[in-house]
C-alpha cells in the first residue's frame, strides 16, 4: 500500500451517541457501523469493520485524512462504543499523527450546554465562525442545532 499506515486509537464516551445494536451483538454492531459509514458517503476501499465489546476496529484504505478522520468518527460516536482502533491507511499522504500535532486538525468532545457557536468561539475566539466546524463535520451532522453531550467533532484550524 502506498502513503503512511496510521494505527492509533481514539476514545469515545461509551454513553453518548447513536444506538445501533444491543451490546454483546458485536458482529451486528459491525455491520451496522459498516453501513453507517456507507450511508454518510465515506469512500474507505476494502472498509473492514469489527467490533469486540466496546471497540471498533476499522481497516481499508483512504484517499484523503478527512475521509479517514469522518469513518473513525462516524464510527465512535455510537452509543456502546468507547474506543476505535484506527487501522485506515491514508493512501499517499504522509502519517497523519504528524499533521494533528501540529494542530491541522483538532477534535472536540461536546460538554452540556455546547453549542457550535460557543465551540467556534472556544477555537476561534469568533462565534459566527460555527460554519466551519458545521462544514468539517457533514454529513454527520444534519443541522447545525443537533449536536449532543458526548459526541467527538472535526475542528480544523
Amino acid at each position: 500500500m502506498e502513503g503512511g499506515a496510521v494505527m492509533g486509537v481514539m476514545d469515545f464516551i461509551k454513553d453518548a451517541g447513536e444506538k445501533l445494536a444491543e451490546m454483546g451483538q458485536n458482529a451486528e454492531m459491525a455491520k451496522r457501523i459498516q453501513e453507517r459509514i456507507e450511508r454518510f458517503g465515506v469512500p474507505i476501499k476494502g472498509l473492514e469493520v469489527s467490533v469486540a465489546d466496546d471497540v471498533v476496529t476499522l481497516k481499508g484504505v483512504s484517499a484523503t485524512e478527512e475521509d479517514q478522520e469522518k469513518a473513525l468518527l462516524i464510527a465512535g460516536n455510537v452509543r456502546g462504543i468507547s474506543r476505535v482502533s484506527d487501522q485506515i491507511t491514508v493512501k499517499g499522504s504522509p502519517d497523519k499523527t504528524a499533521k494533528v500535532r501540529q494542530g491541522k486538525m483538532r477534535f472536540h468532545t461536546v460538554q452540556k450546554g455546547d453549542t457550535l457557536s460557543a465551540i467556534s468561539k472556544k477555537f476561534y475566539g469568533d462565534a459566527n465562525k460555527y460554519s466551519r466546524i458545521f462544514e468539517a463535520n457533514k454529513p454527520m451532522l444534519e443541522s447545525p442545532d443537533r449536536i449532543y453531550p458526548g459526541q467527538v467533532l472535526r475542528v480544523p484550524e
